[in-house]
């Protein structure tokens, strides 16, 4: 896979100390101009949380050649683009909101917002329709922000981010006796499932003391992304989404509570037991457990938790009884143009765009994305299971509503061992079908919350009139 491009870069940094004026100057990876397509020299700014506006000092080739697409494009369409922070990740749709309550169109802007917090944009009409290049983007982003039969937002290309997946300590299993190369295997032969990483996890705790206590572990992480991720890998969800774009809660159906009595049943047999959610932070560099169930950037970004012990590899989730394929739940950044543009403008915003997350160079070799990843971990972990995530994916449906940390967290899957998992979807029904009623219109938030205030003032009452009627203590 690891393609060389150094003759390709090379010439394109010899062409970024040049003008691009003359047509045969162009590489021939460049799109094609959109004829008419004129900024008159005005500058867009596609803002995010966490872009500075800044270029390296000194690119790699890669960003190079990045660098003078960007140049091209600002020299042919007239115009300064300036990728930059607008507010915090989770106060997009607030400056988003501001922006369209002002009708302020003073500025050229696409702005981003996490994919978790997409619901208030859609059922605000933040965002104009989305018309121009649909091809180029992630589908299921499309799709996910696709209502009524018309898009209004996209991601940043065609690709996933991957999410949750399990990450395993090479050494910890071969003390075991188990040849980690078995567990790619059974990936890649279908039979990676949840019995199959039960029958590992099994095999891999040993009391080597005979203390009585466990000194290896089987499985750690952020247990929310164990709940979350054995959901999603049994092709399950917590919300449906009808055809008319209404969502109904979901976390009752078989799929989901096979998932949540399974999770429950790892958390008492396989997780090493844990008092803070980020105890994981702690346990994994100590060397003495098998599995992480985490997102993808806790390794592959090269300086966070799972890069902490020497040697690791990292598969998928394993398949659920119900599901096909493997899968992880993405959660995509999308970006949209505010509905405070005419129709001309939002369609120079969507094309600009379109060709700014583009690198034709790059692009053109396949598997350029791979390059940075061989330095982390084996080849297997980059090429079967980082590349399979980032072609296969899937939105949860909270993300209409929200992030998981203000949606399923606090109302469900944070308290899953509390009781028995049907007791607890059952308990958080009404809060979770009161989100979905304000996505879907049926009620406004303020009737929520007002009905919530007549529940808990009548439940208050009830007590105290109970308590009342207790004798007195002689």
């Amino acid at each position: 896979m690891k393609k060389i491009m150094a003759l390709v870069l090379a010439a394109l940094m010899v062409l970024g100390c040049c003008s691009f004026a003359a047509a045969e100057d162009i590489p021939e990876e460049y799109p094609e101009i959109i004829e008419g397509l004129d900024f008159g020299g005005a500058t867009v700014y596609i803002n995010d949380w966490y872009s500075s506006g800044e270029r390296a000092e000194e690119p790699t080739e890669e960003q190079q050649a990045q660098y003078d697409y960007w140049d091209w494009l600002e020299a042919t369409y007239n115009v300064k683009l300036v990728e930059i922070k607008l507010g915090d990740w989770d106060g997009m749709v607030a400056e988003l909101q501001n922006i369209v309550s002002n009708k302020d169109n003073s500025e050229l802007r696409i702005v981003g917002v996490s994919g978790g917090f997409c619901g208030p944009v859609l059922a605000n009409g933040l965002f104009s329709e989305w018309t121009y290049g649909l091809e180029n983007f992630n589908k299921a982003t499309v799709d996910f922000m696709t209502i009524g039969g018309k898009c209004y937002g996209v991601c940043g290309g065609k690709f996933f981010e991957p999410r949750q997946c399990v990450f395993f300590n090479k050494k910890v299993l071969e003390d075991a006796g188990i040849k980690w190369e078995e567990i790619y295997d059974a990936q890649a032969d279908g039979s990676w499932t949840w019995e199959k990483m039960e029958s590992y996890m099994d095999a891999v705790k040993a009391d080597k003391d005979n203390d009585g206590e466990l000194d290896v572990f089987a499985l750690t992480g952020n247990f929310d992304d164990g709940v979350v991720g054995l959901v999603v890998s049994n092709n399950g969800d917590f919300y449906e989404k009808t055809e008319e774009g209404k969502l109904v809660y979901s976390a009752d159906s078989d799929n989901t509570l096979a998932a949540l009595n399974r999770i429950q049943e790892w958390n008492r047999n396989y997780y090493r037991p844990y008092v803070n959610w980020d105890d994981y932070k702690q346990f994994w560099p100590e060397g003495n457990v098998a599995f992480l169930i985490g997102q993808s950037y806790e390794g592959f970004n090269g300086n966070d938790v799972v890069n902490n012990v020497e040697e690791w590899g990292c598969v998928c989730l394993p398949k659920g009884p119900a599901a096909d394929a493997y899968t992880s739940a993405a959660d995509n950044n999308v970006f949209g143009i505010p509905a405070v543009y005419d129709e001309e403008t939002s369609l120079k915003l969507q094309q600009i765009y379109t060709l700014y997350r583009k690198n034709p160079v790059i692009d053109a070799d396949e598997d350029a994305w791979a390059t940075r990843l061989y330095e982390l971990t084996d080849e297997r972990a980059v090429e079967e299971t980082y590349a399979y995530l980032r072609e296969n994916g899937t939105i949860m449906n909270f993300n209409y509503i929200g992030d998981r940390n203000s949606t399923i967290g606090p109302n469900l899957t944070w308290g899953i061992m509390g009781g028995a998992a049907s007791e607890q979807v059952e308990a958080a029904r009404l809060a979770m079908e009161d989100m979905a009623a304000v996505f879907n219109g049926d009620k406004t938030q303020e009737q929520v919350d007002a009905e919530k205030a007549e529940r808990e003032a009548a439940a208050a009452a009830e007590a105290e009139a109970a308590a009342a009627e207790e004798p007195a203590a002689e």
